[in-house]
Formats: C-alpha cells, sequence, structure tokens
C-alpha cells in the first residue's frame, strides 16, 4: 500500500504519525496474546527490530500500560492498560451504537431489520427499520418476541445468560407440553434444546421459517459483550426461504455486522 505524505508536515504520513502508529500496532498485538510474551516475539509478531520494539516497551512500562515479569523478562499489559478498558467498556452503549448503524444493514441487504433487547417481558423490539419495500406485519415497537418460536428469542436462548431467561423458557415448555403443534420444528426436551442452542452458537445466527408466519422468514443474530453474553439481538425479515441457508447472502451480512458491535467478537 503506498502512503500518501503531506508535504507541508515533513515526512510523517497525511492520515496519523507514523511512529505512533506503530507504537499503537504493537499494543495492540499484545492485548491479543492473552498472556506474557518474550520481546522477540513481539518484534516477529509486529515486524519490527529488536531495538526499536524495545524502546516502545519502555515507553508503555512508564506509562502503566505495559509490565515486565522480573525473573522471565516476559512483557504483560499493565494497570494503565486495564483501566483504559474498563472505562470503555463503561462507555460502550451497544443498544444505540447497533440501532445507528442498522439502516445501512437494512439498505445493503433489502431486508426489514429489528433491534431487540431482553426487558421484563422477554425479547422487546426497540428499533424497527423498513426498506423501501417493506415487509407486512404486524410487529412493531414494542413487540415482544417468543422465545422458542421466532428468530429473535431463539438468538437469546442461544446466547443470552441462562438465569435471565428461565422463567420465559419455563412458561414457554408448558406451553408446548399443552399444545405440541406450537413447535412443530422443535424437540423441546433438554436435549432437544440443547442441541439447538449448539447448532446456532456453532452457524453463528438463528432462524425460522415460514409455518409460524405465513409468507415471512427471519433470521438474527447477537451483539456480544466481553463475556459473549447478549447485549442485543438483530434480526432481519424477508419472504425468500432462501434467506435462512446458512450460505445466503443475508446470513453472511448479517453475522458480520452484529460481530461489528460486538465487544466479544464473532459469534461462536
Amino acid at each position: 500500500m503506498t502512503i500518501t505524505r503531506d508535504k507541508t508536515k515533513g515526512t510523517e504520513p497525511s492520515g496519523g504519525i507514523q511512529s505512533l502508529d506503530a507504537a499503537l500496532r504493537l499494543l495492540k498485538a499484545m492485548a491479543g496474546y492473552g498472556k506474557a510474551v518474550s520481546l522477540s516475539e513481539i518484534a516477529r509478531d509486529c515486524d519490527m527490530p529488536l531495538s526499536k520494539a524495545h524502546r516502545y516497551l519502555a515507553s508503555f512500562i512508564h506509562a502503566g500500560l505495559v509490565e515486565q515479569a522480573g525473573r522471565s523478562g516476559k512483557y504483560d499489559l499493565g494497570a494503565g492498560a486495564a483501566e483504559l478498558g474498563l472505562a470503555a467498556i463503561a462507555r460502550y452503549d451497544f443498544v444505540n451504537r447497533t440501532a445507528e448503524a442498522l439502516p445501512e444493514l437494512c439498505a445493503e441487504t433489502g431486508l426489514t431489520g429489528l433491534l431487540s433487547i431482553w426487558g421484563d417481558q422477554g425479547a422487546t423490539v426497540v428499533r424497527w427499520e423498513r426498506t423501501a419495500s417493506p415487509t407486512i406485519t404486524s410487529m412493531g415497537l414494542g413487540t415482544t418476541m417468543p422465545l422458542l418460536n421466532s428468530a429473535t428469542g431463539r438468538a437469546f436462548l442461544a446466547w443470552a445468560p441462562p438465569r435471565l431467561i428461565e422463567p420465559m423458557l419455563d412458561i414457554e415448555l408448558r406451553q408446548a407440553k399443552r399444545n405440541p403443534r406450537l413447535f412443530q420444528d422443535l424437540d423441546t426436551s433438554a436435549r432437544g434444546l440443547a442441541g439447538l442452542k449448539d447448532r446456532m452458537r456453532r452457524d453463528g445466527y438463528a432462524s425460522v421459517d415460514s409455518r409460524f408466519i405465513p409468507g415471512l422468514v427471519a433470521i438474527a443474530a447477537p451483539v456480544l459483550d466481553w463475556h459473549d453474553q447478549a447485549q442485543a439481538v438483530v434480526t432481519l425479515i424477508g419472504t425468500d426461504a432462501g434467506l435462512i441457508q446458512q450460505e445466503s447472502d443475508a446470513v453472511r451480512k448479517l453475522v458480520a455486522f452484529t460481530a461489528k458491535q460486538s465487544l466479544g467478537g464473532p459469534a461462536s
């Protein structure tokens, strides 16, 4: 990649300070190790000379962002880095960040989208984004979605803390015993639900076909926090049965979108 330089400001890249970019790249690499590492390993992975990496690390140690173990001499993130991380987490607004980006996802896919959080009554729609060709449905803001037979609810089933959804799950399982036809595509036994959750977590999304709302299909994926638990769920609704297939373009874009909004990274 060619770097365009601002001729009026010496030799630094016009988009930033080159030496600072390199230092921050080193710090970001350290965040990904998950353990203390040696100077040589850091320098190798950041593609820089040992002496240069050492100078950056010395500055980070002085700032409290990095610390060095006594005998091993290995480097790890310090208390200052932890303070920065906690401050960033405290300010991270999953719902509003995702809501602001939702129109772009809907425009890219041509599908109606909704954003839901888990409230007192269950999965609750807090943002509804319609496309130029809106899907006709009675759902809207404030709608609560069932846990077992909606894509939104199933995403919470797979990624929300179990204690959070247990009361709603118990209610719907009692309904399933009284009327099994409500959950035709589900094995509502403990083993069956465990298998469903494992499959959704492996695939990175949840789905329902048109048997629940005739003519409509839906896919949903979670916005994850640092514990890999759902802070919110994004759902796309359409009429094409192929939408819910794992290889569909909409699934790929939805999973990439929610991963970008997450602190926990791609759903896994």
